[in-house]
């Protein structure tokens, strides 16, 4: 069933005129359209599907061409929901340095410094294209749900997060040379495509960035990169990553050694047990070891191996590095557990929002249709926010899109009352809402 435009909820048109500017005024409306739909809709996120989910919504070709041709910048879009982001967040960071100069201990001397961490997180993630033999970018890309490489499309994802909401940067497609090569455009790997939002990142005002990716954006450059904003960086490393280890305390001699054999050789006496935190509650336990040491390649780091169990298999241990060598164990779990919200990122966004629904034909309408499923995660966060503050408990993405579908039915039905009322027919509203 159709639902008509008449019925939006007033908070999700006060969310979309924010970005009016962004767009000409038939423009707007298709955004909207699309924005309503991708929130909506119960079924895939094809084209066809999100104007079967909205009354008046248009053609499709004219849906197409929006996202195809239109002249209109997916970057403007998500610099005007990053400056909403920062616009919301800056009172909540403030109230949070408050709380932390309140509850510091008043003693003689200068008082330590509150400080209110950001996190920049990055990762990707592959969409699978059975069919898409004639979408432009196809690559073959490595797949984790489906544990081989696949034919789709590589999301490169930065994700901030700071107090405990997420705003997500504007998503950027790893194009494959033979790609490249036939667009006639210049190759940028993974990589380049990782390094360009640490460089050019606004950082949250009152805020210590904090960048966190996995062992494959773990290159020296990316190291660099965040050094030379200032911020810290934790990523993972692989098993056989050299290190320069200090021999003993005493005689400070130093060898190079791989983390596969120090963790080997390590003994139960050497772990120490923290809690592995949860969004939800209590979280679990695990057995971290750290040292520090020269990482090769990179700099000096603080080096954790994490293991769930003390007698897990060895291809179970996990081994982080971190620029922050004065971060305690506990903080340094911490962060690493924030992490998780980039991988939340992309499942909620395929899951609810049809992120790799898409059917588009150009990478240009690809980047669009992601931007766009991207501004819906960014007011599902927002209502995920609100929810949390009136019910004063976890709320998930997904708790946030239901409420959003049962605030637009219970709209779809007091529409219908009033239409009943005014002498329409039930043939009449059933050929304007079949979908």
């Amino acid at each position: 069933m159709r639902v008509p435009m008449v019925c939006v909820d007033p908070r999700l048109r006060q969310f979309a005129s924010a970005f009016a500017d962004a767009f000409s005024r038939p423009q707007f409306r298709h955004f909207v359209t699309v924005l309503v739909a991708l929130l909506l809709c119960r079924g895939p996120r094809t084209l066809t599907g999100l104007l079967r989910t909205v009354q008046g919504g248009g053609r499709l070709a004219s849906l197409s061409r929006f996202l195809s041709e239109a002249p209109w910048e997916a970057t403007a879009l998500a610099a005007a929901w990053r400056r909403r982001f920062d616009h919301q967040l800056t009172p909540h960071v403030a109230r949070l340095h408050a709380e932390q100069r309140a509850a510091r201990p008043k003693r003689r001397g200068r008082p330590t410094a509150s400080i209110v961490t950001g996190y920049l997180i990055g990762d990707d993630s592959t969409c699978h294209k059975r069919r898409g033999r004639k979408m432009a970018g196809l690559g073959r890309h490595s797949s984790t749900t489906e544990r081989r490489a696949v034919v789709g499309h590589n999301l490169v994802q930065a994700l901030s997060v700071a107090a405990g909401r997420r705003c997500p940067l504007m998503p950027q497609l790893d194009r494959q040379k033979a790609s490249c090569d036939a667009a006639k455009q210049p190759l940028h790997s993974n990589v380049d495509l990782m390094e360009a939002p640490i460089r050019n990142v606004v950082p949250l005002s009152d805020t210590c960035t904090h960048v966190l990716l996995d062992a494959w954006y773990g290159a020296k450059r990316i190291w660099k990169a965040a050094r030379d904003r200032g911020f810290t960086i934790t990523t993972g490393l692989r098993a056989n990553r050299a290190i320069r280890v200090a021999e003993t305390e005493a005689d400070g001699g130093w060898r190079w050694g791989d983390r596969a054999s120090s963790a080997a050789g390590l003994s139960a006496a050497d772990d120490q047990a923290v809690v592995w935190p949860h969004q939800e509650g209590a979280g679990r336990t695990v057995w971290v070891h750290t040292v520090t040491a020269i990482v090769r390649n990179r700099s000096r780091a603080q080096v954790l191996i994490v293991r769930n169990t003390l007698d897990g298999p060895a291809n179970e241990v996990r081994f982080w590095a971190t620029s922050d060598v004065r971060a305690t164990v506990a903080a340094a779990i911490t962060h690493l557990a924030a992490r998780w919200d980039i991988e939340a990122l992309f499942a909620d966004t395929k899951d609810l929002l049809g992120l790799d629904h898409y059917q588009m034909i150009t990478t240009t309408a690809i980047v669009r249709f992601w931007t766009l499923a991207l501004a819906a995660y960014v007011y599902l966060d927002e209502e995920r926010a609100r929810l949390r503050q009136e019910r004063q408990r976890h709320v998930t993405i997904g708790d946030a899109q239901r409420e959003v579908q049962c605030v637009h039915w219970a709209h779809l039905i007091t529409w219908m009352q009033r239409q009943f009322r005014a002498g329409e027919t039930t043939a009449t509203l059933f050929r304007q809402l079949a979908a």
